[in-house]
């Protein structure tokens, strides 16, 4: 079997697993208060373009978003999110298990609009009974969205504007920002992200680590107590240095994006081959997860040979599902499934 359904399936790049066979015995401080964790944030805040900002290393996303959300908020406070939103579908209730609410609001495309969240707001504030209403305080979004969706920079701009202006956190989810930077279409940046959002993560577990995220917290508000509550969430590893070593490894050189790019190259190739057979896609996007509506019996076929996700369901005969690229993805796996679409369809 084949696998492209999802972006972390293999485990990490080799310059990471030889860093950390070659850093294994030394001795070193714990809870990410190493040398290595210190080396990364510091490059990362260089790569930003910042000194105004905190790093903290993460074990995962869903701890990651649980521990931001959890240490901005209080608790009569939700987040508002779009309805595909990760927060939202494919956490568990994380989120809301912690106390807060999702705040959810409609989208085609997996993005929110500053009209939206402006609209929620003044709703919010205008309702003669609005201290009985869970009160929006932070917006969540990612970058790139759940269905590989890009924000503009002007979008971006107009989110952060609408954000500052009534008072709320703007949180970006970098699970997969990798894929988003090197994207063909991208004209967001580090820096753009560390000037614009209140806390934003670059992840690590879908874009080359092992595992752990990068949260970079730039409102100063948000950085007090802040190792408590990842304390508190479980996303604190005794261990530290493994997670430094591997960010530092990704930060230098570029390899993060290097490797990102590579992923998006081939999930273009994948776009070119159903586009030559004028299949259509769910939502259109340039980074590594491609969404075609293809018929169940093609997929059947597919299924026998490749690993995907569905998505959902377009009418009698027809679905949507994911193909998903990495940084580790082959090559040779790209031009099989390439050969194969062209062949069966």
């Amino acid at each position: 079997m084949i696998y492209f359904n999802c972006d972390y399936n293999e485990g990490a790049h080799e310059k990471i697993m030889e860093r950390l066979m070659q850093t294994n015995m030394e001795q070193t401080e714990g809870y990410g208060c190493d040398a290595y964790c210190r080396q990364a944030g510091k490059l990362i805040l260089e790569k930003c373009r910042t000194k105004d900002a905190a790093v903290h290393f993460l074990v995962g996303g869903t701890q990651t978003n649980a521990t931001v959300i959890a240490a901005a908020l209080r608790t009569h406070q939700g987040v508002l999110a779009a309805q595909t939103a990760h927060i939202n579908a494919h956490e568990t209730g994380a989120v809301e298990a912690g106390g807060h609410k999702v705040l959810v609001l409609p989208s085609g495309n997996g993005k929110l609009t500053a009209e939206q969240v402006e609209e929620y707001y003044q709703a919010h504030i205008s309702d003669d009974s609005f201290e009985h209403i869970v009160q929006p305080k932070m917006v969540y979004i990612s970058q790139p969205t759940e269905l590989g969706t890009l924000y503009t920079l002007a979008e971006l701009t107009a989110l952060s504007s609408v954000c500052r202006k009534n008072g709320l956190y703007l949180f970006v989810d970098g699970a997969r920002l990798g894929y988003g930077l090197t994207a063909a279409d991208n004209d967001v940046t580090l820096p753009d992200l560390a000037g614009l959002s209140d806390v934003f993560y670059i992840g690590g577990t879908k874009v080359g680590a092992l595992f752990g995220e990068a949260v970079v917290i730039t409102h100063p508000a948000l950085r007090e107590d802040f190792r408590y509550v990842i304390k508190q969430h479980g996303g604190m590893l005794a261990k530290g240095r493994l997670l430094g070593i591997q960010f530092l490894t990704l930060f230098e050189n570029d390899l993060y994006l290097e490797i990102s790019r590579y992923a998006n190259e081939l999930a273009e190739q994948i776009r070119e081959a159903l586009s030559k057979k004028h299949v259509p896609l769910l939502v259109e996007n340039r980074t590594n997860q491609i969404f075609p509506i293809l018929p169940d019996e093609i997929l059947a076929r597919l299924g026998e040979k490749y690993c995907y996700t569905y998505q959902q369901r377009i009418d009698a005969g027809h679905s949507a599902v994911r193909f998903c690229t990495s940084w580790a993805t082959k090559k040779s796996a790209v031009d099989e499934l390439c050969g194969d679409l062209l062949e069966m369809l």
